[in-house]
């Protein structure tokens, strides 16, 4: 029997203009790439929000591996690593200042293995350097490394690629899928580019109107359609939010 490491049933956060997700129901397995994809404003940000336990919903509730964020939040939130909106650092710490100060957080996490995360996200050879010289770019990577650093089970990363060049994505989406093939590590992505999801998730919902529209293995979109962003398209305009 496959584990269920996110369950969510009935999430809702409206806001008084209207926006916000509402009524969202999703399950995603262990080792999955699941990725929401939709335009800005549409809601994967709160969504993601109240999944990382940093706003409460007005309804509904999340389970990381059966331990619901509302209830056990401790619990809940123990294997999980997130990036929400953008990868906040120190600006007068050093890349590694940065990692040993987050590591204190987690007992099990050395010198060593902040040098790999290093490594794996291609910030090693800038260990030494502040982390207020970085562009966009490198503060993503080292927001992904700080992210890791507890080898979390389940990885919650809203616009992962933001302001990372070619070489970045394509060095992201290989980390990402080496992890999930790997470790099993789980990710719930959002993304509004179409085809990095494309490339990057395994299974992708598609979030329009704060509303989840519909669900389904990326291998099944593209037998039916000739690329993702035609199925979006599709999607939008069968739900009549065109």
């Amino acid at each position: 029997m496959t584990n269920k490491a996110i369950e969510i049933s009935g999430l809702t956060k409206m806001y008084k203009n209207g926006r916000g997700i509402s009524d969202l129901n999703l399950e995603v397995d262990q080792g999955d790439i699941f990725g929401l994809l939709g335009p800005n404003g549409a809601g994967k940000t709160t969504a993601m929000k109240m999944m990382a336990g940093l706003m409460k919903p007005d309804r509904g509730d999340v389970k990381i591996f059966g331990a619901s964020i509302l209830d056990n939040y401790v619990d809940a939130m123990k294997h999980v690593g997130c990036i929400i909106e953008t990868a906040e650092s120190y600006p007068y710490l050093t890349a590694n200042e940065n990692l040993k100060l987050f590591a204190r957080f987690y007992p099990q996490v050395d010198q060593q293995r902040i040098d790999e995360c290093l490594e794996i996200t291609g910030m090693l050879k800038y260990k030494n350097e502040k982390s207020k010289k970085f562009s966009l770019g490198m503060k993503q990577r080292l927001g992904v490394a700080a992210a890791i650093l507890s080898n979390p089970k389940v990885l919650i990363l809203d616009e992962p690629l933001n302001g990372l060049d070619v070489e970045g994505m394509l060095d992201m989406r290989k980390l990402i899928k080496q992890l999930a093939e790997e470790e099993g590590t789980t990710f719930l992505i959002s993304s509004h580019l179409i085809h990095d999801v494309e490339l990057t998730c395994t299974r992708i919902g598609v979030v329009y109107g704060g509303k989840l529209v519909n669900v389904d293995y990326t291998q099944s979109i593209l037998s039916n359609y000739s690329s993702l962003e035609n199925y979006f398209v599709s999607e939008v305009d069968r739900n009549g939010r065109v």
